[in-house]
């Protein structure tokens, strides 16, 4: 499960008098004892950071120690809530995206091999690192008589040192790869 850091800052025209205040939301289950205190700013506003859950989307709102329940004016976004005729704020925590490594940095995978490991969500060092090698072998027998002649028994283990940014270790593998052949 991966999570994301997440400020909530309530400002201080919304704030007005009240001392101190709690976040209430789908990540607390609503409940007041749960509540997420938020700290005054010496601008009079109030601000805390939650981790949540990627890919998700909460509602959420504040409730003041003056009793008052407020939104977010800085939410973008908000849901009816029906049961309690109130606007819930409305925040999405986008998945994280990982961005693609170059697999062509691994001997014996070229820019065609690499463009097929992408069409199997192969994408990173990581992903290539945990594929074993009979996968690896049907993807390159499904994709022609091209792509048979090659070997990638050593892929994983590169991908592996490649992930652990041990580019050395990874150089001197592939040297030693090119002198067997």
């Amino acid at each position: 499960m991966k999570t994301k850091k997440i400020d909530f800052i309530l400002s201080a025209d919304i704030v007005a008098n009240a001392t101190d205040g709690l976040l209430l939301g789908d990540f607390n289950a609503w409940q007041e004892a749960a509540g997420i205190p938020l700290k005054k700013k010496k601008d009079g506003s109030f601000k805390t950071t939650v981790e949540l859950e990627t890919g998700k989307t909460y509602e959420y709102r504040y409730l003041l120690n003056d009793g008052r329940w407020v939104n977010d004016d800085r939410s973008s976004q908000n849901a009816y809530a029906q049961d309690y005729h109130v606007e819930n704020c409305v925040i999405h925590v986008p998945a994280e995206v990982t961005k693609p490594d170059d697999l062509t940095k691994i001997e014996g995978v070229g820019k065609k091999i690499a463009e097929l490991l992408v069409a199997e969500n192969i994408t990173t060092f990581n992903t290539l690192a945990e594929t074993n090698v009979k996968k690896l072998r049907a993807i390159l027998d499904a994709a022609g008589n091209r792509f048979k002649i090659y070997d990638p028994a050593s892929w994983s283990k590169q991908a592996k040192l490649a992930a652990n940014n041990k580019w050395d270790a990874l150089k001197a593998l592939q040297k030693e790869l090119k002198s067997e052949k």
